[in-house]
């Protein structure tokens, strides 16, 4: 399966611009709230109808508006799980995921026995006459999956499927998400804004930032090499400064009043290097790449120290010149002034943005 669009559709005040292509896989919208993820799900279910371009699943157009055509929701086939499951309440478990085959040329035989499949997929067993009501959450996600999987959807689309549940349900329903991810048969797109379930659950990323696709590529180049600032941000970066080069792995970092070297290529359109929060250590000894910082909060975490500092030698404060630390305990102990750091910046954890 795969899907393919490009589209414009105006709010006003806000411009969703996209596009996508993605194969079979599982693909993630990641971008913080109000972006345009969601939107964009609604967009492919037919549910909003943009105001230009196209959408097409495995060749078949969806959407076209320079020829005019837009498929009804119902006949789209595109599987869509809403932040709050969206379940009939009048409806028990059995008749909720009987909906799902409403649209398919089935008899009754086969909808009782593809339901009887799903019930045991899910494991709901000895739960079909329970009302909605008398289900938790996570027996609830797993309804609403039955009963997109049942309408055989080509594309499967999960919008924000654990915002509504504690840490420990969230972690064990993402185990069950993972599995059936895995043997869907079609392109999967997960909207989210937490970085860690994207990496872990995602095949590919899209950054979205302000109703445009920033970024698209493999999750892995997209964590370790993010190559916009706001790919960095939505990634777990904390710490940059704007950047101007100096030659091929050195820039000028005026937020921090120092040089910095990276091992990564500086190229000519350089606007922003960072840091990520966890990959510094105290200096001990070096004298390259070394910034000097005050201390103004040190909060202890369970294992680590979060420091707080601000880079002095800098002849004005900015937005990026307050920096945010992990050390080790161990690493906070040792040192001796505690109000005054000096923090090495490895050069092969230097990140390097040219937008």
């Amino acid at each position: 399966m795969s899907l393919d669009m490009k589209i414009r559709k105006d709010f006003g005040g806000f411009v969703l611009e996209e596009e996508l292509h993605v194969g079979n896989e599982t693909l993630a919208l990641l971008g913080a709230s109000g972006c345009g993820k969601s939107m964009t799900l609604r967009c492919i279910a037919g549910i909003v109808r943009p105001d230009e371009g196209y959408i097409r699943i495995d060749g078949e157009t969806l959407f076209d508006s320079a020829r005019n055509i837009d498929v009804p929701v119902q006949k789209r086939r595109v599987g869509l799980l809403f932040q709050n499951y969206a379940l009939f309440p009048n409806m028990n478990v059995e008749q909720n995921i009987m909906m799902g085959m409403k649209m398919l040329d089935m008899t009754k035989k086969e909808r009782a026995e593809e339901c009887r499949r799903a019930v045991e997929k899910f494991y709901l067993n000895g739960l079909e006459k329970h009302s909605i009501r008398q289900l938790s959450g996570g027996q609830q996600q797993r309804v609403a999956l039955a009963r997109i999987l049942v309408s055989k959807p080509r594309i499967l689309m999960l919008d924000e499927p654990f915002s509504a549940l504690d840490s420990f349900l969230r972690w064990e329903l993402e185990q069950e998400l993972m599995k059936v991810l895995g043997e869907f048969e079609g392109t999967s797109i997960l909207v989210s804004h937490n970085r860690d379930e994207v990496y872990r659950i995602s095949d590919h990323i899209a950054v979205i930032s302000d109703g445009h696709v920033d970024c698209f590529d493999d999750k892995k180049e997209i964590f370790e090499n993010p190559y916009t600032y706001q790919s960095a941000l939505l990634t777990g970066c904390k710490n940059f400064s704007r950047a101007e080069r100096i030659d091929s792995h050195r820039v000028a970092a005026p937020d921090w009043g120092i040089s910095v070297r990276t091992s990564r290529e500086v190229t000519e359109g350089v606007k922003y290097i960072g840091l990520r929060q966890s990959l510094h250590h105290p200096a001990m000894g070096q004298k390259d790449n070394v910034v000097g910082c005050d201390v103004l909060r040190a909060i202890e975490d369970l294992n680590d120290m979060i420091l707080l500092l601000r880079c002095r030698g800098i002849q004005e404060t900015s937005e990026f010149s307050d920096l945010h630390v992990t050390v080790s305990k161990q690493e906070w102990n040792m040192l001796e002034d505690k109000k005054h750091v000096r923090i090495y910046l490895e050069p092969e954890n230097v990140l390097v943005m040219s937008r």
